[in-house]
C-alpha cells in the first residue's frame, strides 16, 4: 500500500513539474517567436519607407508583429505536439455573445475599481508604454483599438488561457491553473510599465486579477473565443477612452 501510494506521488509530482516546462517552454517561445518576427519586419518597413522610425505607427506595427508572433508560437505548438484538443475553440452563441459583453464591462469596473483604491491608499501602478504614444498622435488610439481586438486579444488569450492555462489544467484543475497562468500573465506585462518596481509590481498584480476573470470565463465557456473577445475589447475601450480624453 505504501509502495503504491509513493508511486501515485511521484507520477503526481512528474506531472506537475512537466506540466510547468510545457507551459515555460510556450511562453518563452512565444516570446523569442515575437522577438524574431517583430526586429526584423519592422526594420524592413523603416528602411523602405513605409513607416517612420520612432513613430506611433512604429509602435502599432511592432504591437501587430509582435502578437502574430504569439500565434504563430501557439499554433506552432499544438502542430508539433499534435494536441489539437489542447484548446476548447467553438462557434459563438448567444450566451457566449452576453458572457462576451458582461466580461468587458466586469474587466472595466475591476480596473477603474482598483485604480480608485490605490489612489486613496497612494499607491500608483506606473503606466502601460504602450499608451504613450498616443500622446504625440492621439490617432495611435483609434489604430490600437482595432489592433487589439483583432491581434492583442487573440494573442495573449490563446497564448496565455488557451495553451498555458490548458496545460496546468491538466495536473492540478481548474483553480490553480486559472491563478497560476494568471500570475504568469501578470508578470509577463512588467517589462512594459513605465515607473517604479514597485509600481510596475502592483500592476502585474491588477492584470493578474484581470486574468483571472478571464481564466473563469474560458472554464465557464469552454470557449476561448470568448475571452479573446472580451481581452480585446477591453483593451479597445481603455485605447478609445485615452483617445476622448486627448482630443477633447
Amino acid at each position: 500500500m505504501e509502495r503504491g501510494s509513493s508511486a501515485d506521488e511521484d507520477a503526481g509530482y512528474a506531472k506537475h513539474v512537466r506540466a510547468i516546462g510545457q507551459g515555460a517552454l510556450v511562453v518563452i517561445g512565444a516570446l523569442l517567436v515575437a522577438s524574431a518576427v517583430t526586429q526584423p519586419f519592422t526594420r524592413v518597413l523603416v528602411d523602405a519607407g513605409a513607416v517612420a522610425a520612432g513613430s506611433p505607427m512604429e509602435t502599432v506595427v511592432r504591437t501587430v508583429l509582435q502578437f502574430v508572433g504569439f500565434l504563430m508560437a501557439v499554433g506552432g505548438y499544438i502542430v508539433i505536439t499534435d494536441d489539437r484538443s489542447l484548446i476548447d475553440i467553438d462557434r459563438l452563441d448567444g450566451r457566449d455573445a452576453a458572457t462576451i459583453v458582461a466580461g468587458t464591462v466586469i474587466l472595466l469596473a475591476l480596473q477603474f475599481s482598483a485604480l480608485f483604491v490605490f489612489g486613496l491608499l497612494g499607491i500608483s501602478t506606473g503606466e502601460n508604454q504602450a499608451l504613450l504614444p498616443g500622446r504625440a498622435d492621439p490617432t495611435y488610439f483609434l489604430y490600437m483599438i482595432v489592433v487589439s481586438i483583432v491581434f492583442v486579444g487573440p494573442g495573449e488569450e490563446l497564448l496565455f488561457r488557451g495553451t498555458v492555462q490548458g496545460l496546468f489544467r491538466r495536473a492540478w484543475g481548474m483553480w490553480p491553473s486559472i491563478l497560476l497562468a494568471s500570475a504568469i500573465f501578470g508578470l509577463i506585462h512588467v517589462p512594459a510599465v513605465v515607473g517604479a518596481p514597485g509600481e510596475a509590481l502592483m500592476y502585474a498584480v491588477v492584470a493578474t486579477g484581470l486574468g483571472c476573470v478571464l481564466g473563469y470565463l474560458y472554464e465557464r465557456t469552454e470557449n476561448v473565443i470568448v475571452p479573446c473577445l472580451i481581452h480585446g475589447f477591453y483593451n479597445g475601450a481603455i485605447y478609445a477612452i485615452q483617445y476622448v480624453e486627448q482630443v477633447f
